[in-house]
């Protein structure tokens, strides 16, 4: 086999931030400006497509030979843009460095991962790339001193361009060395299989209805400024949305607050009379639904055929291995309470405020929770909505070997009567609707989500306990009787801290529950990793790992991350709880990614997914059953292991 790694620049009117990669190739006005490539380890070339170069003819053979396998940095966007330029070059023959990369714990982006790698400095991206992305890539502002053009040409600034040549070729550099290091530590074809299910799922798309979002584009319109009004005539302010001014107000009436976020407006509203403070608060509230901008956001990615493609991105959580949202950020939509979907829907189309707000009253949120219903399958087609019933309870419960749980989903299923049953040492049928013992669900279904993975108190209230009616003085004795109810979870916790300290400290394979934690590194580059085997024979990922003392004075693996908050590769540490929270969730990730294989063989077409949550644009003639059967069926590397799927059909996206 020959290995062909590729880097293209491009232009477009498109967006790419904001509409996405997709759209930005369908523009009238896309075009690739330069194609940079290097043949096995032969030297790197660049073809100047702008000026009129033409690929050789051996370069344009290997886009297409089966022979040749096509490697580039985030190589979904070389795949498309290649093919709608008219370089015919199949899926199957490409292989992704950055999903390789996401793989083995390092992070996303060409920069940012050749240092990750340690790569020396002649090895690494250009950092000139940016500004001259922004000068021959993105439309610029005709003026008098450029002659009123839209874009910058290679004739305007030579030698930027020939820089930007430079720039192109380096970043062939950069990604074939980062391979050279990522290949001592392949990707399983299966994981390389799934990454081309999820280019496929992308590329395709779903429906988005315009309708709807032109609808509600218009009515919030109306809404916006006839609140805004209200709230000018109320406070006498020249801008009420001011937060400066609408402070300043607010103190004036006797209301002393230092700030206006959600949730400090909500904790207001509580204890607020039915005043014009109130309804002035009321108003800010509803100002300031953001998730309105969803409607926006769908009406920018939406490309042709009215889909917008590009929804997900595998292995965006590279803890886990779970795929992560894009563009309109799926994972975080507005639930749906609304028992009418179809009337309002039917409102907001035909852009009938009043309407909307004579049924509704609330109309930021009545448009808030439609956002989903914006999502439709295709002409002739029903969406089939299908996801795993408590999938983590039940993983953590398989893996730990806690015996009563297994029983619990092989039987009736009902996890937080029964969690709640072991806890308080109620018999299970007293804890039905009616009884009083009823009330003790509520503490079985906290503890059941939110103490799973060591967590204590600050877990129980980060799930919602005190918004359930619990009181901080109960969380402690929930915590206690939960643990004391499931010992074998407790177990695993220090179970596998052990083992992955052990694994450290030793460089000795450590095997436990299914599972071999183990150190690996390479010779060559110097690379070393904590790898956790997991059943499904995927590994995660910890790397350049070290055993240090953590807060509690004890020893504990440190490894390097991208920082949740600062955004940066630096250090991080874990402890059985959370390595069990990581393998339960990849874990349960692996089912997910069985069962699009299943659906795949079925010929069926899934649109996006979300957490343990399946979307298919389906033929009418398929059933949820059939779905969920698919979701049931027992997954070979986890015998023992019981999962249930429940879905539903619809003619829109919502959460039932």
């Amino acid at each position: 086999m020959h290995h062909l790694s590729v880097d293209i620049e491009t232009k477009s009117s498109v967006d790419i931030g904001k509409a996405g990669a997709y759209k930005y190739a369908q523009a009238p006005d896309f075009q690739i400006l330069l194609f940079a490539f290097q043949l096995d380890d032969s030297l790197v070339e660049v073809i100047d497509l702008a000026q009129e170069e033409e690929l050789p003819a051996d370069v344009l053979d290997s886009l297409s030979d089966p022979a040749v396998v096509k490697h580039a940095y985030n190589a979904a966007f070389e795949w498309y843009c290649l093919n709608r330029a008219g370089y015919i070059t199949p899926l199957e023959q490409w292989r992704c460095t950055m999903a390789h990369g996401l793989y083995c714990g390092y992070t996303a982006g060409l920069d940012a991962t050749g240092k990750a790698v340690g790569l020396p400095q002649d090895k690494q991206k250009l950092s000139a790339g940016k500004a001259l992305i922004r000068y021959f890539c993105v439309p610029c502002k005709p003026t008098k001193s450029n002659g009123g053009r839209t874009w910058n040409l290679p004739k305007h600034a030579p030698e930027k361009w020939e820089l930007f040549k430079e720039y192109c070729k380096q970043d062939v550099v950069t990604e074939h060395e980062i391979l050279r290091r990522l290949d001592q530590f392949p990707m399983p074809e299966a994981e390389e299989e799934l990454w081309r299910m999820d280019v496929r799922m992308n590329a395709y798309g779903v429906r988005v209805d315009t309708e709807l979002i032109h609808g509600a584009l218009a009515i919030d319109a109306t809404s916006t400024a006839e609140l805004t009004e209200e709230a000018i005539r109320l406070t006498g302010l020249q801008n009420p949305n001011s937060q400066q001014q609408l402070l300043q107000w607010l103190n004036e009436q006797g209301t002393e607050v230092d700030n206006l976020r959600k949730d400090t407006v909500s904790s207001l509203l509580d204890g607020q009379p039915q005043d014009t403070v109130k309804r002035v608060l009321e108003i800010r509230q509803q100002l300031g639904k953001t998730s309105i901008k969803k409607y926006v956001a769908m009406d920018v990615q939406r490309g042709e055929g009215d889909r917008i493609r590009g929804l997900t991105q595998y292995y965006g959580a590279n803890r886990t291995g779970r795929w992560a949202g894009r563009l309109t950020q799926m994972q975080n939509l507005p639930r749906n309470y609304l028992k009418t979907l179809d009337g309002a829907r039917k409102i907001v189309k035909s852009g009938n405020y009043k309407g909307l707000k004579m049924i509704y009253g609330n109309v930021p949120d009545t448009l808030s929770q439609l956002i989903r219903t914006a999502f439709i399958p295709s002409e002739g087609r029903k969406f089939v909505v299908a996801d795993f019933s408590a999938i983590e309870a039940r993983v953590i419960a398989w893996l730990a070997g806690e015996q009563w749980v297994n029983e619990v989903f092989a039987t009736h299923g009902k996890i937080y009567e029964a969690t709640a049953s072991q806890m308080f040492h109620v018999p299970i049928e007293k804890i039905a609707k009616g009884n009083p013992e009823y009330a003790l669900r509520q503490k079985g279904k906290v503890a059941t989500l939110a103490l799973g993975y060591q967590g204590g108190e600050a877990a129980l209230i980060r799930m919602g306990a005190l918004d359930m009616g619990l009181s901080e003085d109960e969380l402690p004795d929930i915590k206690n009787r939960w643990r004391q109810a499931n010992p074998r979870i407790v177990d695993l916790w220090y179970a596998m801290d052990q083992a992955a300290v052990a694994a450290v400290q030793t460089a000795q394979p450590q095997g436990i529950n299914n599972l071999i934690f183990a150190l690996e590194g390479d010779i060559i580059y110097g690379q070393c990793f904590l790898t956790v085997r997991l059943p499904s024979g995927r590994k995660l990922f910890y790397a350049k790992p070290f055993l240090a003392e953590n807060k509690f004075g004890r020893p504990a693996v440190h490894y390097y991350t991208m920082g949740q908050q600062t955004r940066k590769w630096g250090i991080d540490s874990t402890y059985g709880g959370r390595l069990v929270e990581n393998i339960v969730q990849a874990i349960a990730r692996d089912c997910l990614a069985e069962t699009l294989r299943r659906i795949d063989a079925k010929g069926l077409q899934v649109v996006f997914h979300v957490h343990d949550e399946v979307i298919i644009d389906a033929p009418m003639e398929t059933t949820v059953d059939e779905i969920c059967g698919l979701m049931a069926e027992p997954i070979p590397w986890a015998p023992g292991l019981i999962l249930q799927g429940a879905g539903f059909e619809s003619s829109y996206y919502m959460k039932d």
